[in-house]
Order: structure tokens, then C-alpha cells, then sequence
């Protein structure tokens, strides 16, 4: 991985997602490319005016609203913390202002990109929104490129949760992962499957190991019985420094994800980073 972008609120850094944002990019030995969002008011504009009873034409800038002003300035203020955050831990970064909160503009972003870092938080909603917001929702919906959720806090990583639910995404995802963070190879390892129906369990568990044993050398695999949202968010509860692998969109455990109220609690509740891959 070499090309890693950070969305996030101008005028409000989280600074644990930043934290988060530079370990991976240290992990990886990536460019860490901030979109700094400004979210300003109104938009750049012409207007007709006169002078001695003579027309013309001024452009009123989104930077000449007050409101504006004390967002620049905040923004400001939050670009030279980010940056003294990535010069400290030896990061290289770079920084893109976007003036305004559109997710078409970090979805064209994320072209370019190996991956997105995202708080679950993120939102310009004058409003107290759930967690994810629905900005994150688009993101995870459009992004053509994987998805991280960034946790609320962070102490590393010491095993490795791959989901499967034998979707074409959750293999895509895990293949994703192994390509992006070969320095994770070493940690403890898990694949976890939740049947749903008794008589019915995931096919193709050999063609599964056979992947799996390409990309990691030792691999445990865990079986749940029962409603895989609900199984899933029971086994995570209580888990720490776990990566957690989606295949977002497949059949079973993900397809609606990040639609229902379980899974809204996941990402609410369990403090852990997600990675997130469709197809």
C-alpha cells in the first residue's frame, strides 16, 4: 500500500482517528493524504452591482461570510496540528482543503486511493446524527476503493478477524486485506462463519482454506449458530486489538450491514477497526 487518504472535518480533528490514521500509514509506509474538509456556507458567486449608476459585476467568495472566517481559521489551526501528529511520528502526508461537504468529492477522492480512513462519526448535520452517520453510509456505499472505520481509540493489533460468509465480497475483501497489509501476516489469525440455518452451513471450505492458506501460514476458523448480525455483534462485544474484516454487501452476514440498528450498535459500541471491501 503507498497511497492511503484521511477524510475528516476541518474544523473538528479527531485526533484519536489521526493517531489511528498515522499507524497504519507507518505500518504500511504510506503517503497519508488528508482531505480536510472545510464545509463552508454559500458558494462563490457573481453579483450584479452599480457604481455612478454604472453596472458591474463583483464575485461575492464563500470567504468573505463571517461564519466563514472562523471556520478558515479553525481549519487552519487543525492542518497544523495534523501535520505536527505525522511530522512526530515520522509520516509522510499531505494535505487537500475541499471548501465544501460533498461525498461525490471524496468518492472521486477514493479513485486514487488504496484505501479511506473515516471517523464513524463524520458528519456536516447541523443535526445529533447515529453513528455510522449517514455520510459515512455513502462513503461505504460509493467508495471505489476499501474502507477503514477507525476506532474510537486505539492499542494496536493482535489478531486478525476475517467475516466470511461465502459472498464474492467477503473473498474479495480478505484478499484485499492480505494485499494491503502484508506486515499483519504475522498476527493471530481467524475466520469466523455464523450459519444461520442448522442444516446449511457456508459451502466451499476447502476452496476457503485454500485462499487462506496462500496468504497466512496459521489460521483458526470459528463456526456460530444463529442470526448472523446478532451473532457477529455478541462474539465482538467484549474483543480488543481485533481487525476486523467485512465483505460489505454479500448475502448474508453483511448485506445490510449498515442499514439496521445492530449494526449501527456494532460500530456505536465495539471499539475496533473495521475494513470494509465490495465489489
Amino acid at each position: 500500500m503507498e497511497n492511503i487518504l484521511l477524510a475528516v472535518d476541518g474544523t473538528k480533528l479527531n485526533m484519536n482517528t489521526v493517531d489511528f490514521a498515522c499507524y497504519i500509514a507507518k505500518l504500511t509506509q504510506s503517503t497519508l493524504n488528508c482531505f480536510l474538509i472545510e464545509n463552508l456556507a454559500g458558494e462563490n458567486k457573481p453579483v450584479l452591482k452599480q457604481l455612478y449608476a454604472l453596472p458591474y459585476v463583483e464575485t461575492i467568495t464563500t470567504t468573505d461570510i463571517p461564519e466563514n472566517k472562523e471556520r478558515v481559521k479553525s481549519c487552519d489551526q487543525n492542518i497544523a496540528l495534523f501535520e505536527e501528529a505525522c511530522t512526530n511520528r515520522g509520516v509522510n502526508h499531505h494535505v487537500h482543503i475541499d471548501k465544501f461537504a460533498r461525498v461525490k468529492d471524496v468518492i472521486a477522492e477514493s479513485r486514487f486511493a488504496d484505501i479511506i480512513i473515516v471517523d464513524p462519526a463524520l458528519s456536516f448535520n447541523d443535526e445529533r446524527e447515529a453513528v455510522p452517520t449517514k455520510f459515512v453510509r455513502d462513503i461505504l456505499a460509493e467508495a471505489e476503493c476499501p474502507v477503514l472505520i477507525a476506532p474510537y481509540s486505539f492499542d494496536g493489533v493482535k489478531e486478525i478477524l476475517f467475516t466470511y460468509d461465502g459472498s464474492k465480497s467477503a473473498a474479495f475483501a480478505i484478499k484485499q486485506f492480505a494485499h494491503l497489509f502484508p506486515s499483519l501476516k504475522g498476527n493471530k489469525i481467524t475466520v469466523l462463519q455464523v450459519d444461520e440455518d442448522k442444516d446449511e452451513q457456508t459451502r466451499e471450505n476447502d476452496k476457503l482454506k485454500r485462499l487462506m492458506r496462500a496468504h497466512f501460514s496459521d489460521v483458526d476458523y470459528k463456526h456460530l449458530q444463529g442470526k448472523a448480525s446478532d451473532e457477529l455483534f455478541g462474539y465482538l462485544l467484549e474483543k480488543e486489538n481485533v481487525f476486523v474484516i467485512l465483505g460489505a454487501y454479500g448475502r448474508s452476514t453483511l448485506s445490510n450491514l449498515f442499514k439496521h440498528s445492530t449494526a449501527d450498535l456494532l460500530v456505536k459500541t465495539v471499539n475496533l477497526p473495521f475494513f470494509i471491501a465490495h465489489i
